[in-house]
């Protein structure tokens, strides 16, 4: 699969770990050429506006992006997308987000017309499905989170978030064997646990001292995997990649 990027390096990351594997080559070109422009950004930037009218949707190629909503002069995280999320593809039915869709650091992106989504709509059904799987993948994830902030104290949240985007980098290639680097930072962090920035340092340190992960100005170093994973009550499956919702041919296209 990591040929792909190679092969087409806007799309090519897209469902990878996940059932990339039913997507046809046919598919894969059509999707490639979807992408009607490219945009690259040095500094974190607002992409698409709580309420603003949406006539595109977003393919993350590279970085980071935060979904955020504001209120009462407070920022939550309410989600973020890794290289090959079909970032906003539900806007395309939604026409107005009830959230920001933000980048941080560098990122670049790669923007489809609404047009062209329902052309694939009409024509390309099994694609249209996919797009479809990809956007319930982003609702599984919600969901965790929900369950998570309910269940955990601040210092495992953030051990359950950095598991999952560890293991979400490392589905699309990109994973390390140690951890990983990312623009995130400390504020970052409380933002998407629904804690303090002071809360989340105390948490951060917290996790040093029992020596479940570092954090050092976005850099996550672990040194046993496991720990952190048990310590955040981190079960991968929900991501639907190996494990008991692994989906196999269910969605091969069989026409």
């Amino acid at each position: 699969m990591v040929d792909d990027v190679a092969k087409y390096p806007l799309t090519g990351r897209f469902l990878m770990g996940r059932s990339r594997h039913a997507l046809g080559e046919r598919e894969k070109e059509l999707l490639e050429l979807s992408i009607e422009q490219v945009i690259a950004y040095d500094r974190p930037t607002r992409i698409l506006a709580r309420g603003a009218l949406a006539d595109r949707s977003t393919m993350l190629i590279e970085g980071f992006i935060l979904r955020t909503i504001e209120e009462n002069n407070r920022r939550y995280v309410v989600g973020i997308q890794v290289p090959g999320d079909f970032v906003d593809l539900h806007a395309y039915a939604l026409k107005r987000l009830d959230h920001d869709v933000v980048t941080i650091g560098p990122a670049k992106v790669g923007h489809v017309s609404h047009d062209r989504i329902g052309h694939i709509h009409q024509t390309v059904p099994h694609l249209s499905r996919l797009f479809w799987f990809s956007t319930l993948l982003d609702a599984a994830i919600h969901r965790q989170w929900t369950l998570k902030l309910e269940q955990l104290k601040a210092s495992r949240r953030v051990a359950h978030r950095i598991a999952e985007i560890w293991t979400r980098l490392e589905m699309v290639g990109l994973g390390r064997p140690s951890g990983f680097r990312s623009p995130l930072t400390q504020t970052d962090l409380a933002d998407m646990c629904g804690t303090t920035p002071i809360h989340m340092n105390r948490a951060l340190a917290e996790m040093r001292r029992e020596e479940v992960m570092e954090f050092r100005r976005g850099l996550v170093v672990v040194r046993d995997r496991a720990k952190l994973e048990r310590y955040g009550d981190f079960d991968p499956a929900y991501l639907y990649g190996d494990g008991p919702l692994h989906v196999e041919h269910e969605l091969d296209d069989v026409v």
